[in-house]
């Protein structure tokens, strides 16, 4: 490791781990990336297998389990937050599914004052550099990028029932969720090839990790900016828990996430001035953004058995283990070689809404993500969740210590429209799962059950029985106004000099979706904006828009036939009926 370097990555995650790529592409640059977990060995089976994603979760090898406060608005509740303890980040031990979100949440980001160049036409072209889309390269998909796209079969007798099921409830199907049209479902995209998980470490970090001019250190925890007046001239950190080291750099490039950004800002002066005086930090930046506008997608279960032996329930049993990982070892074929999130969709809970704001994840088997909950023979369900919810929460420390969680807090089901889409929510995946094409298979609803149907009981199981869907972000969001961190133009951290951020704490509003795909093109596009590359031209295909009448399908394809292109898809509060 060399005294100084050009960029100091602070989180080998997924956004470090492009930013290292692009940035040290320039071999006349020096890049550093300091990641606080261990590296992630080609031989951990836990983070490669794709099946073997519920593992990590809640395991400190891998996860640093953050918790939120008790949450008001559900009993006091702490909900528990995996967040990856491993180079690579979450994308080395999350979902694996990808998803850009909507056209219309960065047309929204463009809404922002000072984010006009982040709306979707100048968004697209840096979604389809970093991708390699095994289904096919179109206007809106890539085909030449470092990250591997499959798409799930999702062709087992479940899946299929369900694609019917949702037609059978008045939606329409679509060929891909990340190209023309969201709306609808279809086969979803993960981050997989040939049976193993591609993270954002092994897509970008392992093909270069032999650059002369790239270091990564793993087991280094940063705990504090170096300053010199407002500029950032380095970092110190704690290599393997005990020996303190320091690191100049012409740049600092903060990548921790939502949580561990707005963190390591506060315990470096760069906040709002009450939180660091609180904790005992003084004043450096006067930001009072910093930890403000937390956003999240919360999400529940809804499970049924299945009379039919289709599911992959049994292969939870711990005896078939060995067998599930030595296929997988030996020929990454098998159970362990899917993520299993094959398939799902995206609709509008009510005609208030312009494109889809709930998400559909469908799994052959009834189970949580920690993998507990499995004691019946067979099953299937549905991940469910508001997708644009008006909840806001914070980030803020309650200590100088570093390694010291700090205070994270969400306000999930604060608000009455909040609380109102997830009564939508609820009847609509209801809806779909009552349809005649489940009826081979439905054995009866698991959770929440025949019990929970008014209004109420709904928003109480949900208080009681809810998860986070692990996509925090939004906590150092860019924009101009007093309340905005980072510079969109430049990713600077406003009043510094020498600090950029560059993951999903800079997004002004959270993407209706998984947001790895929308944290990996931040970054793509901060590599260029901090190197100051010509910025990739704006493209801008079209795209479908339900409020518009546009057709289903690009226009002039056959398939617009089976349906009448000059109706709306009618949204779920439409075919289901209003909350009671």
């Amino acid at each position: 490791m060399k005294k100084r370097y050009d960029y100091v990555i602070v989180g080998g995650g997924s956004a470090g781990s492009a930013l290292a790529n692009r940035l040290s592409a320039d071999s006349n640059t020096s890049v550093l990336v300091l990641e606080a977990g261990r590296a992630d060995f080609k031989i951990d089976p836990l983070i490669h297998m794709p099946a073997a994603l519920m593992f990590p979760s809640g395991n400190p090898l891998y996860d640093w389990r953050y918790e939120s406060d008790p949450e008001p608005f559900m009993g006091g509740r702490r909900v528990a937050h995996t967040r990856g303890k491993v180079l690579g980040g979450s994308s080395s031990i999350n979902g694996m599914i990808f998803q850009r979100g909507n056209r219309g949440d960065y047309d929204k980001w463009a809404t922002f004052a000072g984010m006009e160049d982040w709306d979707y036409a100048h968004c697209l072209p840096y979604f389809k550099r970093m991708e390699t889309t095994l289904a096919g390269a179109d206007a809106w998909r890539g085909g030449s990028g470092p990250l591997t796209l499959e798409r799930g079969p999702a062709t087992s007798p479940l899946f299929q029932a369900f694609f019917e099921a949702t037609q059978q409830a008045g939606y329409a199907p679509t060929d891909d969720v990340n190209g023309y049209r969201q709306e609808g479902f279809a086969p979803f995209d993960h981050t997989t090839k040939n049976g193993s998980r591609m993270s954002a470490s092994r897509s970008y970090l392992w093909p270069v990790k032999n650059r002369k001019n790239l270091d990564i250190a793993t087991l280094a925890f940063v705990t504090n900016l170096r300053w010199d007046g407002n500029r950032v001239t380095g970092v110190d950190f704690v290599r393997g828990g005990r020996r303190k080291h320091s690191v100049e750099a012409g740049e600092v490039i903060l990548c921790g996430g939502a949580f561990n950004t707005p963190q390591l800002l506060q315990l470096s002066g760069v906040g709002n001035p009450e939180v660091l005086a609180a904790a005992g930090v003084e004043t450096r930046v006067d930001l009072p953004g910093v930890g403000e506008n937390l956003q999240d997608h919360l999400e529940v279960y809804l499970q049924h058995e299945s009379v039919q032996p289709v599911s992959i329930q049994p292969w939870l049993k711990k005896w078939k283990a060995p067998y599930i990982g030595a296929q997988w070892l030996f020929a990454n074929t098998g159970v362990g070689a899917s993520n299993h999130f094959e398939a799902g969709g995206f609709i509008r809970t009510n005609e208030e809404v312009q494109y889809p704001n709930l998400m559909f994840h469908f799994l052959p088997v009834a189970v949580r993500y920690d993998g507990t909950g499995g004691g019946h023979e067979h099953g299937y369900q549905v991940h469910i969740g508001p997708m644009n919810s008006d909840v806001r929460g914070h980030v803020r420390i309650t200590s100088n210590d570093p390694k010291k969680h700090p205070s994270i807090l969400f306000n999930y089901l604060s608000t009455e429209r909040d609380r109102r889409e997830w009564v939508e929510v609820v009847r609509a995946a209801r809806h779909i799962l009552s349809q005649p094409a489940f009826s081979p298979f439905d054995g009866g609803e698991i959770s929440p059950g025949s019990a929970v149907q008014t209004d109420e009981e709904i928003i109480d199981w949900i208080a009681k029985d809810a998860e986070t869907a692990l996509h925090p972000s939004c906590s150092a969001k860019m924009g101009t106004d007093e309340m905005s961190v980072v510079d969109p133009n430049s990713m600077r951290v406003h009043g510094t000099e020498g600090l950029r951020v560059a993951d999903a704490s800079v997004f002004p509003s959270i993407t209706n979706g998984n947001i790895y795909a929308p944290v990996m093109m931040v970054a793509e596009r901060a590599a260029d904006l901090i190197a100051g590359n010509t910025m990739l031209a704006p493209e801008n295909p079209p795209t479908y828009r339900a409020k518009a009448g546009m057709p289903l399908y690009p226009e002039g394809d056959p398939r617009n036939d089976a349906w009448d292109a000059k109706s709306e898809i009618p949204s779920a509060a439409a075919i289901v009926g209003e909350p009671r």
